[in-house]
């Protein structure tokens, strides 16, 4: 353990001896605890955000200040490519076409979902940070309205639920969920963003805001569907290996590099990019050798996604919770993410469980902390508009919801099953 804070430590003095030491830390370090947390039934981020909160935390157990490397800006970007691969992959999970099949009871709880939480998140904001300005609570309720249904959906399919109807409307949810979330998210970023550049902000000024986001995702959706199974097409007419890869990752990068000039966040290109992505478009190139987009990806998302999540985990200091006011915040901000998502249930079909929906919403997870680490970086009066215990309280609100998740999902579905069976009336006799 010495040997290991000695390390540390004189690595913390050279920005890059220190990155390649904390790539060393954070990789063995995210699989090992990954692994751990895995076998209790909790999704690996959970560890990786563990390991992060541990190596941010050093100076308490009497190890060496790693404050120096969390801050490098190559820690940083290295961090930030792995969010926006992360929500790559995350828009690789679906389509256009899928978006508009999800039906209407999905568009529902998916609205439900996004705005009950914005409007408890603003609510709690101003009675627990009354002196902050409204655009800061308003960035809190943004932060509550983010979902993250990876969890949900591995508890589904481990249980053999995915064709359940509830199920249905979950993961239908969720991608209007991820939709409107990151529109929000956008909104009241550039609303900051203008703010903090002493632009007016009057209804007009938001409206122009809401409708930059709205037609950024449209166009990139429109303009992406058409133009990237032609460009795949025409590379065919190219031997060189990689080009699934290459292509796939300059589509993403480069709508992340439009969001990010249109005054949105990378993340929402990054997003926009994996939808317009099928199977179909490339599917010529893997028949001829080339591996599939997603085994192309993942040596980098294994690289650069765990330095994302352990450098969330470094932000959080925990020396904050010291302080009551900042545990009860969180404890309320949990409350608060928790309830948002339940109201869901309030909107389902009759014969579907409202429980079940509620819970299978809840989590969080890594786009929340996407969500927390985005605001963290926001400025607004000279301070940072996500601070350090609201980050904090953030970071455990994220934990909570999603290690409550998969006991309380489970539980929940294998509730609504036996009911269903009670409810379902015995068959005539000798019916088989």
């Amino acid at each position: 353990m010495s040997s290991v804070s000695t390390l540390l430590a004189a690595a913390a003095t050279r920005d890059v001896e220190g990155i390649l030491v904390m790539l060393v830390v954070v990789l063995l370090g995210a699989k090992l605890t990954g692994e751990l947390v895995e076998r209790i039934g909790q999704p690996a981020v959970l560890g990786e955000l563990l390991v992060g909160i541990v190596l941010g935390n050093l100076t308490l157990l009497g190890g060496p200040s790693l404050a120096g490397i969390a801050q490098s800006e190559t820690f940083t970007v290295l961090g930030e490519l792995g969010a926006v691969l992360l929500l790559f992959e995350v828009g690789l999970e679906s389509t256009p076409r899928e978006m508009l099949a999800v039906g209407g009871a999905a568009t529902r709880v998916a609205v439900v979902g996004v705005v009950a939480p914005m409007l408890l998140g603003f609510g709690l904001g101003g009675l627990t940070h009354p002196e902050a300005p409204w655009m800061v609570h308003a960035f809190l309720g943004a932060m509550l309205a983010a979902t993250s249904v990876g969890i949900t959906a591995r508890v589904l399919k481990d249980a053999g639920f995915v064709r359940a109807r509830a199920a249905r409307i979950i993961l239908g949810a969720a991608v209007i969920d991820d939709v409107l979330g990151l529109v929000v998210l956008a909104v009241v970023s550039g609303i900051i963003t203008a703010s903090a550049s002493g632009e007016a902000l009057g209804a007009a000024a938001v409206a122009a805001i809401m409708v930059k986001a709205a037609g950024f995702l449209v166009a990139a959706l429109v303009v992406g569907s058409f133009l990237s199974p032609r460009l795949f097409q025409q590379a065919l007419r190219l031997r060189t290996r990689g080009l699934v890869q290459a292509l796939s990752l300059s589509l993403c990068f480069g709508l992340a590099w439009v969001a990010a000039r249109a005054g949105l966040a990378p993340i929402v290109g990054a997003f926009a990019a994996g939808l317009v992505l099928e199977e179909v478009h490339f599917e010529e190139h893997v028949k001829r050798g080339e591996p599939h987009l997603h085994a192309a990806l993942a040596p980098l998302l294994g690289l650069l996604v765990p330095v994302f999540f352990v450098r969330m985990g470094m932000l959080v200091d925990v020396t904050s919770f010291a302080h009551g006011d900042v545990l009860g915040f969180a404890v309320l901000l949990t409350l608060a993410a928790v309830v948002g998502k339940w109201v869901c249930g309030l909107v389902v079909p009759r014969g579907v469980s409202g429980l079940t929906v509620g819970l299978g919403m809840m989590p969080r997870g890594e786009v929340g902390l996407i969500f927390a680490g985005i605001g963290a970086n926001l400025a607004l009066r000279g301070e940072p508009v996500v601070d350090a215990p609201t980050y904090a309280a953030a970071v455990f609100m994220v934990v909570v919801t999603t290690v409550l998740t998969p006991p309380l999902l489970l539980w929940s579905l294998r509730r609504a099953e036996a009911a269903s069976a009670t409810a379902t009336p015995p068959g005539p006799p000798g019916a088989a």
